[in-house]
């Protein structure tokens, strides 16, 4: 059994690929995942410019997830343009996925524009969810900024699929006012949801934090944010319907997960931190105890599992 996907124009054989982040930001780790059972090659967020991101440490594995405070660290938008051009020559039949963040308005725009311009990618998955101006919050907690930007991204021509990486919400209110933002433009999916920043762990037997960089506060993932994955994938299936694609991230590590994430309502599901820990290999696993499962259960296509959660 396999079940394929589909974000606006674009086929996916296969509902699992991996999220923006781990093991996507050189040429050879994308190759890797072309060559893996990723069902597409999601590429690092990129910036305008190529960032060396923050000081190490910066990235560590613990028993239920992962923290790090990586910065954006990316090669710069015009060389993943390159590396597009590459994978779609090598992985014909493999959708290519852009990440794109930006510092300003301008940023973002820009980036747009040139992704939109260019044939070897297949979407666009825009990250609102990084810090991106000191003392400011991230663009998708500041309603009134994340209307302003998504008007302006859609004025720009383009027959590529539209997605926004959404950081976690943690109560009703935030995300009832975002969903009524997202309403207002032809947005393809929204990944639910980006690590849970500001968070600090620490070594008890060395009295020190894990991370070095922002006072040693990192992005959290893994087992850790599963129920808040979960809640924000929830929450915006009921509150958009079927406007838009949920794409589920946040805890997943087997096929169960994967299968909890479709009852709340994702329609598909990118990996991350399982990705750090065992590379390409998770993807086959994890797709073959996905199936198995819901085999066992009966079902036969993936709109039967989507949004089925039995509420009490």
């Amino acid at each position: 059994m396999t079940f394929t996907a589909q974000i606006g124009n674009v086929t996916f054989p296969d509902i699992i690929y991996n999220s923006s982040g781990p093991r996507c930001t050189t040429p050879e780790e994308l190759v890797a995942l072309g060559n893996s059972e990723s069902s597409a090659i999601m590429m690092k967020s990129c910036s305008p410019e190529p960032r060396t991101g923050n000081p190490e440490p910066r990235y560590k594995e613990v028993e239920l997830g992962s923290i790090n405070s990586i910065g954006l660290a990316n090669h710069g938008y015009k060389k993943y343009i390159e590396y597009a051009t590459d994978l779609k020559k090598q992985f014909p039949d493999k959708p290519i996925v852009a990440s794109i963040v930006g510092f300003c308005h301008e940023d973002f725009l820009q980036l747009v524009e040139d992704f939109q311009n260019e044939p070897n990618v297949d979407v666009l998955e825009v990250n609102l969810s990084c810090p991106n101006v000191v003392g400011k919050p991230q663009i998708a907690y500041d309603f009134e900024t994340s209307d302003e930007l998504l008007e302006k991204i859609f004025t720009i021509s383009g027959n590529k699929p539209i997605g926004l990486k959404l950081p976690p919400y943690f109560d009703p209110v935030h995300t009832a006012s975002m969903a009524e933002v997202l309403k207002k433009y032809p947005i393809s999916f929204i990944t639910c949801i980006n690590s849970v920043g500001n968070t600090l762990i620490i070594d008890p037997e060395t009295e020190q934090p894990l991370i070095a960089p922002k006072w040693w506060l990192g992005w959290l993932g893994g087992d850790y944010v599963k129920p808040v994955a979960l809640a924000n994938v929830r929450a915006f299936y009921k509150l958009l319907g079927d406007r838009m694609r949920i794409i589920g991230c946040g805890g997943i590590k087997n096929g169960v997960d994967v299968f909890e994430h479709l009852l709340a309502g994702a329609s598909m599901v990118q990996l991350g931190t399982v990705l750090w820990k065992e590379d390409v290999e998770c993807f086959g696993r994890i797709q073959k105890e996905f199936y198995e499962y819901v085999e066992n259960k009966g079902y036969t296509s993936v709109d039967e599992v989507i949004g089925n959660l039995k509420e009490l």
